[in-house]
């Protein structure tokens, strides 16, 4: 199956076609699939959210060149920074692949968007791909079915709470491009390099 890659501009119509949530509640508190998804100590001192696309080659240059080197050096162990990944569609198909990977074992889910982020190219760019067959044969690496992955892009329920993930991040953050990590509460959009990233963790931890 190809998807438009048409633009999510309509994403304040979707969300005021349906209910509101009640004063206080949050996609998490209805599906579990929309909650925390991170990397690093609970109690880091530091939490850093990546607003991200899927279908974004800026996320996927941080993922490739930078987060291997932010992981080892700021959230092991011994760490004081966690990060908090929010998906933030920029198209259709970035909002199918975020169905599929909230659709998985929260364990799983990190080293599937990484995955996914690494083959842009075959999956998301690839002329003429069925680009949702070829997200089907990653996701069946992480133990994915198939069917479980036409039922997830299916899933108009999580698409809603995806979308509202991505509204809230431009509600409280003023996110309008990926990525945008948010030290704390401090606004850093844009790819940023391994050493740029300890530097704003420094100052959001100070």
């Amino acid at each position: 199956m190809t998807l438009s890659r048409r633009s999510l501009l309509t994403v304040p119509l979707v969300l005021a076609a349906a209910p509101a949530l009640a004063q206080g509640a949050s996609p998490t508190n209805a599906d579990a699939r929309l909650g925390d998804r991170g990397y690093g100590p609970a109690g880091a001192k530091v939490v850093v959210q990546e607003y991200f696309s899927l279908t974004c080659p800026h996320c996927a240059a941080f993922h490739k060149e930078s987060w291997p080197q932010i992981k080892e050096r700021l959230m092991g162990p011994t760490g004081n920074a966690r990060m908090v990944w929010k998906e933030f569609p920029l198209d259709q198909l970035a909002l199918a692949a975020s169905q599929v990977a909230r659709s998985l074992p929260a364990e799983r889910y990190e080293g599937f968007i990484s995955a996914l982020l690494a083959s842009q190219d075959r999956w998301a760019f690839a002329r003429g791909a069925d680009n949702i067959a070829e997200i089907a044969k990653i996701a069946a690496l992480a133990g994915m079915t198939r069917a479980q992955v036409d039922a997830a892009v299916a899933d108009q329920a999580l698409a809603k709470g995806i979308l509202e993930m991505r509204a809230a991040g431009q509600s409280q953050f003023n996110v309008n491009s990926t990525p945008t990590f948010v030290f704390n509460k401090k606004v850093q959009p844009g790819a940023v390099s391994a050493d740029r990233f300890a530097q704003l963790a420094a100052e959001a931890g100070a």
